[in-house]
């Protein structure tokens, strides 16, 4: 073509004059109705969340959603596309919060949970008309006329069936586990959101003495988490690693620590003795923070051993803090040391338990004058600084801690088998991501905590007695009804917080647990909630499984797995059939594309 020529067509004009023809045609109606007699080809469609707008992350998976529709559409297969919204969750709270510039605890305070649920509800659908012109111009079919909100009645109904099918199989209760907890949105999250924002950050690796009692001896113990030492309640050792006690120059007192790692340490020192650790067992030392607040237990401040302390880094000896570490947890839970010392709030500061240089302080802040304190009272032997990869909340991008909280927990342990057998009979594209990524998440499965303490969501539909402790699991409109006598137009908090009721022949009243659900359930339950299953006239066999999802990597830990979860729990059978992974769009500065962001 020489340079005057100009081309026939041009693409823009092209595809807006197809959009037109297909919108005044009634097109994508039209190809339904024509198969709708037909045999259909299920899909589900991931919900995003409505509070941010779409941008190149979501028109490659949007794409994808709608070729291979549309190919079976072709193939004569009826295929309804509904979109999807998630509505509740940390999103729109974090949002809210920033609107406020204050904490959901203040809001609240200030102005009632009505007020608040109220804002988040004015939120959730301002970028409706972005998100339909975007997917509408790349052509995309979808049904946007019957979308489904994932904070209308019939759909949180049908979660709390969903909850209640597993309340019944006896997969829920209630722990006291150390999880992944955001000091910024106060609140646990699940394993697979704590995993989804690691940041490489620079962090304080200290050595520190305590002094076993009675004894001129002094335990090496390393800690990357210096906070965490005024929780102190034991120390730890492996009963089949080799120990040393050492004396190096200028120090009185002699040092105990693990054979491999005493020259990652000290250039110069000579060796005492050999240690047996099975000798130390059951031991006690001084604490660094001794503290009338801690539990008192015969095992209070002594050493233990458990497998979990290696000799890959440290010195072998493991400060344990049970407040804040799952194996800490575990070691002094079998030693039945059941009460854990945790002494900070829900935002993450030090309370009146602690000394008075910490108090009312964000325990991050603190480790410097943690490290200060123990080098002038002598107790500091080495201080480093490290660069690690380390857990951010994935809305609010701030550090996360690990804190035991009463949770509401899935039992997924108990379903793990089911899991790994149901993966097979699943197609993947790419097979590896189904084979490798996805295959070792399940192995590594571990139980769900479904329950945050948080106010705009879906309530947890336990109710319990406040005299007998007997809980009752509501999973309909219609059973909370008739307990509680009142008419029943919605499930957020602010309807169903006040409803209680008493059963004849028991004390005691029946109140709601406050906690609400992981929106992450509520994706995992959309296969049924979308259609108000069992409420509905739906036929099982019409909505579940999918004969094909779509979504990016980040999924696999995500809604794949949701989905995953709930349908072996439920059915004993996978949620879907063939799954395509599309890759991450990157920004320019190489960061995942996020609505976050």
């Amino acid at each position: 073509m020489s340079q005057d020529q100009q081309p026939s067509s041009h693409f823009v004009s092209m595809e807006k004059a197809i959009l037109t023809f297909w919108e005044k045609h009634d097109v994508f109606q039209k190809s339904l109705d024509q198969n709708k007699d037909n045999a259909p080809f299920i899909f589900y469609d991931g919900p995003p969340f409505a509070t941010g707008l779409p941008h190149h992350g979501h028109l490659l998976a949007s794409t994808i959603k709608d070729i291979i529709p549309r190919y079976q559409t072709m193939n004569g297969y009826y295929v309804p596309r509904r979109f999807g919204w998630d509505c509740h969750g940390l999103p729109i709270e974090h949002e809210i919060n920033k609107q406020f510039g204050q904490s959901t605890g203040d809001i609240v305070d200030q102005h009632g949970l009505a007020y608040y649920n109220d804002a988040c509800r004015q939120i959730i659908m301002r970028y409706r008309d972005e998100w339909y012109q975007t997917i509408n111009r790349i052509g995309r079919w979808v049904d946007f006329e019957n979308d489904y909100k994932t904070m209308d009645t019939p759909f949180m109904e049908s979660v709390w069936w969903v909850f209640g099918e597993l309340w019944e199989k006896g997969l829920i209760y209630q722990g006291n586990k150390v999880v992944a907890y955001s000091t910024a949105l106060q609140t646990p999250l699940s394993n697979f959101e704590a995993g989804s924002n690691y940041q490489t950050v620079q962090d304080p690796a200290i050595t520190v003495t305590f002094s076993l009692e009675d004894q001129p001896v002094d335990l090496l113990v390393w800690t990357t988490t210096p906070w965490t030492l005024p929780a102190n309640m034991g120390i730890c050792l492996n009963g089949e690693l080799e120990y040393i006690q050492i004396r190096i120059p200028n120090r009185e007192r002699s040092l105990i620590i693990a054979k491999s790692r005493v020259d990652s340490l000290f250039s110069e020192y000579t060796v005492e003795k050999n240690i047996d650790p099975k000798q130390l067992e059951g031991q006690h030392y001084t604490p660094l923070f001794p503290n009338k607040h801690i539990p008192t237990s015969s095992r209070l401040h002594t050493l233990f051993l458990d497998p979990f302390v290696t000799e890959q880094d440290g010195t072998g000896l493991v400060h344990m803090a049970p407040a804040f570490g799952e194996d800490d947890q575990r070691v002094l839970q079998e030693a039945k040391m059941h009460d854990v010392f945790c002494p900070i709030d829900d935002q993450g500061n030090y309370t009146h338990q602690v000394d008075s240089f910490l108090q009312n302080r964000y325990v991050f802040d603190c480790n410097s004058d943690i490290i200060r304190d123990l080098k002038n009272r002598g107790s500091l032997i080495e201080q480093k600084t490290i660069d690690h990869s380390y857990p951010h909340c994935p809305r609010s991008d701030t550090k996360l801690i690990y804190r035991a909280v009463p949770s509401w927990y899935l039992d997924v342990g108990q379903i793990k088998e089911k899991l790994i057998r149901h993966l097979e009979h699943t197609r993947w594209m790419p097979a590896h991501v189904k084979e490798k990524r996805f295959a070792n998440w399940l192995e590594n499965a571990r139980d769900w905590a479904i329950s945050r303490n948080r106010y705009w969501g879906n309530p947890i539909p336990l109710w319990i007695n406040d005299k007998t402790q007997n809980t009752i699991c509501i999973n309909s409109v219609e059973k909370l009804k008739a307990l509680s006598g009142k008419e029943i137009t919605d499930l957020h908090r602010e309807h169903v917080d006040d409803l209680t009721f008493s059963l004849e022949g028991e004390e005691g009243v029946y109140r709601r647990t406050p906690e609400v659900l992981d929106c992450w359930f509520e994706s995992g339950a959309m296969p049924f909630a979308q259609s108000h299953y069992p409420f509905s006239q739906k036929h099982l066999d019409d909505i579940f499984p999918a004969d094909f999802i779509a979504e990016g990597l980040d999924q696999t830990r995500g809604w794949f797995y949701t989905l995953h979860v709930i349908a072996s729990a439920l059915f004993d059978g996978p949620a879907y059939k063939h799954v395509n992974v599309n890759g991450i769009i990157l920004a320019a500065d190489g960061k995942k594309m996020s609505k976050r962001l």
